[in-house]
């Protein structure tokens, strides 16, 4: 449960007036205080055993002052009277030891605004009890394929809150499900992930039945050679290589020219059938719907049609651009700016088994793991497959094969996507889920066998 006396709107504002109180003392007018609370409850299991159950509840106060050109942010855990003077004093000291920032604006002004809440009081009381019931379904799942599970099961409510001396004030809560799981065989295994607001009894068993059924079908798996071929992304995959540049559609990625889209906005980079938004109000989606600074978010067309149309700004950027921000600004000070962080790629009518129906010869891939940049300009991605790579041969998948390390240019995927599946929410090694599509992809490159 959320600690609702500390996240009250009375108490925000009670917060907020000490903090003034005490900057005030100090001979600083402005300031700024962002809340959080929040309550994690977690199940792990492995070895067809539940072995932890922990329940961590958190809150946090950040004071961010600000005199002139120099501003600066300090964060605690005490909320008390004590605490709350105490991140003034150190925030103030930090932003008069602070380089001027000639683009730093005025604080936010506003009116109320809470947006769009998905707290479900489901999530957020589930006992240990139903965790446990549920791991144990999915264990004996996995077990009976002769297999070993390991994964986790949470379940977890937040809240945070902006408010400031100009008068803005802005909340969000929700809550938020985790299922994940690992079905392992002598030399294979199998994996499956989801992640939703909302407490969904059936998923814990149905990704279990995923997770086993891969791990069953890569048993003794071959090796093929390295080369260029089609493959069939699942939305896991997707989101693990396709996630990787979204940090560059922002303003300022643009205006200090270490963007990828550096003198290509508004031309046709990947194919028709390519089209991204970030929208926060997206069914599938979650998260707070104003930004750092208490922007309200907007919708971004990203890419349409093939062409990047849209980036993200913060207020500043925004402002050396002469352009309107978009809400998606990172708390200040940073470094960082802005980014898109509510994607959404649009997807198709085809099927993952229709893709592979209609693949002569080809990989279906489960998800990629330990990515890591090679090149920026084409956003060059090596990584490698895991826990589900198959061979597909005559429209069926036919066995496992060895997991393959991969060297592919993101802009190059996306130009040579030929069948999409319908959109749903994606977990996978990500900080924060998407909501894609799985992708049929032409000439992926894989350059070597791994060694596991």
């Amino acid at each position: 449960m959320n600690d609702s006396a500390l996240l009250s709107r009375k108490r925000c504002q009670e917060i907020l007036h000490a903090a003034v109180a005490a900057a005030r003392r100090a001979g600083v007018e402005d300031v700024e205080i962002m809340l959080g609370a929040g309550e994690e409850s977690l199940t792990r299991f492995a070895n067809n055993q539940i072995h932890q159950n922990v329940s961590e509840r958190s809150r946090f106060l950040s004071v961010r002052t600000m005199a002139g050109q120099h501003t600066a942010r300090a964060t605690t855990n005490r909320v008390e009277r004590n605490g709350i003077e105490a991140a003034v004093e150190q925030a103030i000291a930090l932003m008069r030891s602070s380089e001027p920032d000639p683009a730093l604006l005025p604080l936010l002004g506003g009116s109320e605004k809470a947006g769009n809440r998905r707290y479900f009081a489901e999530v957020a009381e589930t006992t240990p009890a139903a965790r446990a019931q549920a791991v144990a379904e999915a264990i004996r799942l996995v077990e009976g394929e002769g297999q070993t599970a390991a994964g986790i099961y949470s379940t977890a409510s937040s809240a945070e809150a902006i408010l400031n001396s100009a008068g803005l004030f802005r909340y969000y809560d929700e809550t938020k499900s985790v299922f994940s799981i690992t079905a392992m065989d002598d030399a294979s295994s199998g994996w499956a992930k989801a992640s939703s607001p909302h407490y969904e009894p059936a998923i814990p068993i149905t990704l279990a039945a995923s997770a086993a059924r891969k791990a069953r079908l890569s048993r003794n798996p071959r090796e093929i050679p390295s080369g260029e071929y089609t493959v069939i992304l699942e939305p896991a995959a997707v989101l693990d290589l396709a996630g990787q540049i979204f940090g560059d559609f922002s303003g300022t990625a643009l205006a200090d020219q270490r963007s990828f889209l550096t003198d290509r906005l508004g031309s046709k980079l990947f194919g028709d059938n390519i089209s991204i938004y970030d929208d926060v109000n997206h069914s599938l989606q979650a998260g707070a719907p104003f930004d750092g600074e208490g922007v309200p978010r907007r919708r971004l067309a990203l890419v349409e049609r093939g062409i990047p149309t849209e980036v993200a700004y913060s207020r500043a950027s925004a402002v050396t651009a002469g352009t309107e921000p978009t809400g998606h600004g990172f708390p200040l000070p940073n470094e960082g700016g802005e980014s898109p962080v509510n994607i959404v790629i649009a997807g198709g009518a085809t099927t993952v088994d229709e893709m592979i129906a209609s693949t002569n010869y080809g990989i279906l891939v489960t998800r990629l793991w330990y990515i890591r940049e090679v090149e920026p300009y084409e956003k060059v991605m090596t990584g490698m497959t895991r826990d589900g790579t198959f061979l597909v041969e005559d429209g069926q998948v036919v066995c496992g094969i060895r997991n393959l390390r991969f060297n592919q240019s993101v802009v190059e995927l996306l130009k040579n996507v030929s069948a999409l599946s319908p959109s749903v929410r994606a977990s996978g090694e990500e900080a924060f889920d998407m909501v894609v599509p799985a992708m049929k992809v032409e000439g992926f490159r894989f350059t070597e066998v791994t060694k596991f």
